[in-house]
């Protein structure tokens, strides 16, 4: 009956699951790369099944509390001067959905995980399974043996590479990249985005209301990029390529990019795996199944996922094997529904072309004008709903006029 489990990652998968699997009685271990707790990042959504989730973790009001509160969008001109306007409260939300900041999530849950062990500034270097569990070699710490080995540690997952294989077997690249990092308040936005897109090519800045001053965003069209990703100067270097000429406020931010403690820059790609588990490990969150940032849902399918593998762990008494089994089939049609949602965010943020860019810019001038059944995103919201969640309850007693109970 497995019992310790190592979780690699601590973003937000990662203490999910260890926040659960704690609760009903596991000893699970967080090991992390990074010398602590990643704060700022940028704003993420939690929605649908996610909701649900959030709220039996006990923490949904606070993430209410540290909501965004962004009201609306632009689209701009070269010259900074607005051609559309699109005040979010006419697009029509759904109930319950909230926008927070990516550091602020993962501040809420990693407080739920107090007197769970955390190996912070360290990382797995070999996995060596047998009959009675893995063997695990970190890069500092000695050796240990666990249970089972969780990788939650994102697109670019150490586990996955040592269990799996290497990670351009499984890595679908969208065929964009994208930088983001905080900045200044150059344009005095107030919980509102600001856009300017040329074919391929898209320069945002976005305040919230917890922002003290704001993000900038930069994505372009291209085919992937090989880049180090520990290697910033690289990073930077693709970046004042692919911008090159543009205008606006693409000097600024370029110059933003290079000063902001928390630079990012990465492909879009999705993550395809015909199996998440293999023996002992096991993948979770964008380990397993990156939906890419143009979903927004990359963190709804952490929690969500987080909380379905620690239920199928504890229903199945421990047994790895029938809990990995449980736990994909009732997430595989979740994922994939999730998934579908990248090509239309690319659409709606990075057209490629001049038509489609002229295409975009009209519907969503139009938008908040169309009747409210069109602009709620439907299809963000029944992928968002596509999953029965397991019951709280040990009992397995269950609540039927929930969706997600």
């Amino acid at each position: 009956m497995a019992k310790t489990v190592l979780i690699s990652g601590a973003s937000i998968a990662g203490p999910a699951l260890a926040f659960w699997l704690d609760k009903w009685g596991f000893r699970p271990t967080v090991v992390e790369r990074a010398p602590g707790i990643r704060d700022g990042g940028y704003a993420i959504d939690v929605r649908g099944a996610a909701i649900e989730v959030a709220e039996r973790m006990g923490i949904l009001d606070e993430i209410r509390a540290a909501r965004t509160g962004m009201r609306g969008l632009s689209l701009t001109r070269a010259d900074g001067r607005s051609f559309a306007d699109i005040d979010m409260s006419r697009l029509g939300t759904a109930e319950g959905d909230v926008e927070l900041m990516r550091g602020t999530l993962a501040k809420l849950i990693h407080e739920r995980t107090d007197g769970i062990e955390h190996l912070f500034g360290d990382s797995i270097v070999d996995l060596t399974e047998h009959p009675g569990g893995v063997q695990v070699t970190f890069e500092h710490h000695p050796p240990r043996e666990f249970d089972l080995v969780v990788g939650a540690d994102g697109l670019h997952s150490n586990v996955r590479r040592l269990a799996f294989g290497p990670e351009e077997n499984f890595r679908r690249h969208l065929g964009y990249h994208v930088s983001i990092f905080s900045t200044d308040n150059i344009l005095g936005l107030d919980r509102w985005t600001a856009l300017f897109n040329e074919p391929g090519r898209m320069a945002g800045s976005y305040r919230a209301q917890t922002d003290r001053g704001a993000k900038g965003i930069l994505s372009f069209a291209s085919p992937e990029l090989a880049f180090d990703p520990r290697d910033v100067a690289s990073q930077l270097a693709l970046l004042d390529d692919a911008f090159s000429g543009m205008g606006g406020i693409v000097p600024q931010l370029l110059n933003a990019a290079r000063e902001a403690p928390d630079f990012y820059f990465d492909s879009v790609a999705q993550i395809h795996l015909d199996r998440w588990s293999r023996g002992r490990a096991v993948l979770l969150g964008d380990a397993g199944y990156c939906p890419s940032p143009l979903s927004g849902q990359g963190s709804s399918l952490a929690l969500v996922g987080a909380y379905v593998l620690a239920a199928e762990l504890r229903d199945s008494e421990g047994n790895h094997s029938l809990a990995f089994d449980r736990y994909e089939n009732r997430m595989r049609d979740f994922v994939r529904q999730n998934q579908k949602l990248a090509p239309d965010g690319a659409k709606i943020l990075i057209p490629k072309t001049r038509a489609s860019l002229h295409l975009r810019n009209g519907l969503l001038r139009l938008a908040p004008h169309l009747p409210k059944s069109i602009t709620v995103l439907q299809q963000t919201q029944t992928a968002a709903n596509a999953i029965d969640l397991p019951p709280e309850d040990v009992s397995g007693r269950s609540d039927p006029t929930s969706r997600h109970r």
